[in-house]
């Protein structure tokens, strides 16, 4: 009976580490792909940041960068600890998980406060930024952000094209006669924002403040699914873990 005991044990501890093996796999390709969508966030959309009033979105995607590479190194323990069946290995496996759903539990709260506060934030800024900091000395970095989402997101102004005409630089000498930036036009040439008709420049309803805020809702949305699906696993595994721990407890005493 102790001789069937101990082959079922055998047997259930094999059949964890396979399991915990497999987990591991995803769990290391998910931790793949937090960092590659958080440094894609910053790297690829970092000239829209200059944008915001706040740093929430930017140190959302730092926490995903961070959360990324310690899920990716926490893999690689994974591997080792089920290989050597060490449960020292397994606790600190364990630890690490459990600080990690803690991070991207963190990062999850700052997404979620931000997005409630998105609209507002973006209606009293954007326009703020547009006409008062653009083109102005010191403000080079606000105005190639400006300039590159207008022609992304092919708009012109915060909420249509005539909000430039309020704009210190429009109304300034530096503007050489123009009555929107040059980035407002479809086709980009020097002084073509002189001309402020709707077959030179983009006329988009709600402007770029409505296209700015759809873009961030997505890529929050996008940061927020990733985030839980990690968690998810994360979950599996702490509980796989933990029944694999147990078990080499009893295995072994």
């Amino acid at each position: 009976m102790a001789h069937f005991k101990t082959e079922q044990d055998d047997w259930l501890i094999v059949y964890l580490k396979y399991l915990l093996f497999v987990f591991n796999f995803f769990f290391w390709v998910g931790g793949a792909a937090v960092l590659a969508v958080g440094v894609w966030t910053l790297v690829e959309k970092s000239g829209y940041l200059s944008v915001l009033a706040s740093s929430t979105f930017a140190a959302s995607a730092y926490i995903l960068i961070f959360a990324g590479a310690l899920v990716m190194a926490t893999g690689f323990l994974g591997f080792g600890a089920i290989l050597r069946e060490q449960k020292g290995c397994l606790s600190t496996y364990f630890c690490l998980l459990l600080i990690i759903f803690l991070v991207e539990l963190v990062a999850g709260v700052l997404a979620h406060v931000y997005y409630q506060r998105l609209s507002d934030e973006l209606k009293q800024h954007l326009n703020r930024t547009l006409t008062k900091n653009y083109g102005q000395l010191g403000a080079t970095q606000i105005t190639a952000s400006v300039d590159r989402l207008q022609q992304d997101f092919k708009c012109c102004g915060s909420n249509s094209s005539a909000d430039w005409q309020r704009s210190t630089y429009i109304l300034s000498r530096e503007a050489e006669g123009r009555r929107v930036p040059d980035s407002c036009c479809k086709t980009v040439v020097v002084r073509c924002g002189r001309r402020a008709h709707p077959s030179n420049i983009y006329k988009v309803e709600g402007g770029c403040l409505t296209k700015l805020e759809q873009f961030l809702a997505d890529h929050l949305l996008l940061m927020g699914a990733v985030g839980v699906g990690v968690a998810c696993l994360q979950i599996c595994g702490m509980v796989l873990t933990c029944c694999l721990h147990r078990r080499l407890q009893r295995h072994f005493y």
